[in-house]
């Protein structure tokens, strides 16, 4: 339950970037696509909510360990390496993993940096997190020999 409480968070992560952050609450998001000034931003608030979802399976399945439990701890992890990879690696919040030669972390990168090419609401690409579509992954992979 812990692994489908990580995975079913980056398809969360996909639809609720394209579908909610730049659609009906562009609003909060908009403010990742501008310059920040000062430590947080109006757009942290998607990060409070899905960390009192995975509080709220957490607490509700604590009692018994059941499947709630788990899916808040996998929800808790994705919420982590979210936070490890896209605020630390990718938007250097902390001064933290400012260089790699991993081609998927450059790739993941650019793939980013492609999405904040636009600064409004429509024609954003590359709404994924952990998953790095092909066009960039093949950017930065070696020609494999044969």
């Amino acid at each position: 339950m812990v692994v489908i409480g990580f995975t079913g968070m980056e398809c969360m992560a996909w639809f609720s970037h394209k579908y909610v952050m730049h659609g009906f609450l562009w609003s909060w998001h908009k403010s990742h696509h501008e310059p920040r000034y000062g430590r947080f931003e109006l757009n942290d608030l998607f990060g409070v909510f899905f960390a009192l979802v995975a509080i709220l399976f957490i607490v509700l399945g604590a009692f018994e360990f059941d499947w709630r439990f788990f899916l808040g701890i996998g929800i808790t992890l994705y919420g982590f390496a979210y936070f490890l990879v896209h605020d630390v690696f990718v938007h250097q919040r902390l001064p933290w993993l400012k260089k790699t030669k991993s081609p998927y972390f450059q790739a993941m990168r650019f793939a980013h940096k492609v999405h904040h090419k636009t600064s409004g609401k429509y024609g954003a690409e590359s709404f994924g997190f952990l998953y790095v579509g092909k066009k960039y992954l093949q950017k930065y992979s070696k020609p494999v020999k044969k």
